[in-house]
């Protein structure tokens, strides 16, 4: 119970960090370039979401998979399932960062950004999905550290990456004046610290885990299963996104005011989101570990654990959101 509390709390620490890349950013251009420049980021909000949330369902697949092999004390197919879903993540990650730099001003545009904040939006979403790599390698790291029983590591690297994108932020936009490629650079870099870091566990070892470059083979079995596991997972995020796209059409039709409000906003929405994510990545891992070990009466009890607390912190949260939620934004 008390390494599932653990996991639990260091797995919403690290999804609320990853919200917290594209909030500093909002905080940062918002106070010191102006509203327009706030909007153009906003505007990509729910864009990026898509992307990104694809990469977080796909960690969540590599998570299970890992977690089962570690309960089924399967080594060998431990070892494929680690390279086969290194492969995986980072395919994934170079196809989103390829589409969306390529396709950024046609998505923009056809969600109707506003004329005054297209351009900007636009290289904002092209810099910053240059990270993609970057987040899908981290997301990959995270997910294998967690189902062997780490959080805590991923979340200090994470904090240290966070420190580094806020850091950069205020150089960036304060000194060099280039507000929305400034904030979307310090988040870049941002993602290749955290992924770098991440990856240095890996390559030391932890546990029965060890990613050996010499020792890399992948497994077409296995890499299905990933992929059947992973995708679906990260198409939950993306139906969010594109519902919420839809909403971001409409708020588009207003003035520039109405959309940087809006974008400063839905940033409550991500860290509640976020922060109940961290329950469900949480519950996937035991639930892996114990379906592999062969423990199967103890996947419901995990189940209805996770769910009350689960609806308890989304109403905690909400309340937080509706009631301080003016504060908190200032």
């Amino acid at each position: 119970t008390n390494k599932r509390k653990i996991l639990n709390v260091n797995n919403i620490f690290s999804n609320l960090l990853q919200v917290l890349f594209n909030i500093s950013d909002v905080a940062v251009v918002g106070h010191f370039a102006g509203s327009l420049p706030l909007g153009s980021v906003g505007s990509t909000s729910q864009i990026l979401f898509l992307f990104t949330g694809l990469l977080m369902g796909l960690g969540g697949g590599v998570n299970v998979i890992i977690a089962y092999y570690i309960g089924a004390k399967s080594q060998k197919k431990l070892d494929l399932s680690l390279y086969s879903s290194f492969i995986v993540s980072m395919m994934v990650g170079l196809i989103l960062m390829l589409a969306g730099f390529f396709l950024a001003r046609p998505i923009l545009t056809l969600i109707k950004t506003k004329a005054e904040l297209l351009d900007n939006a636009v290289t904002y979403f092209k810099i910053y999905i240059l990270g993609m790599p970057g987040l899908a390698l981290y997301n990959y790291g995270n997910a294998v550290l967690s189902a062997a029983g780490d959080t805590k590591r991923p979340l200090y690297y994470l904090t240290i990456a966070g420190i580094v994108n806020v850091i950069l932020n205020l150089i960036f936009v304060i000194i060099f004046k280039m507000s929305c490629a400034g904030v979307a650079l310090a988040s870049l870099i941002s993602q290749y610290v955290s992924a770098i870091l991440v990856m240095i566990p890996l390559f030391h070892g932890i546990g029965n885990i060890k990613f050996q470059i010499k020792k890399f083979q992948t497994n077409r079995e296995i890499t299905l299963r990933v992929l059947k596991i992973g995708i679906p997972s990260g198409m939950q995020n993306v139906i969010f996104a594109i519902a919420n796209t839809f909403v971001q059409v409409g708020i588009n039709s207003f003035d520039a005011n109405m959309v940087a409000g809006a974008a400063a906003g839905s940033n409550l929405d991500n860290i509640v989101y976020s922060a109940m994510n961290g329950f469900y990545v949480a519950c996937a891992t035991f639930i892996g570990q114990n379906y592999g070990a062969g423990k199967k009466e103890r996947i419901l009890p995990i189940m209805k654990s996770s769910m009350i607390i689960t609806v308890i912190a989304s109403m905690i949260l909400g309340s937080i959101s509706l009631f301080f939620g003016p504060s908190i934004l200032s």
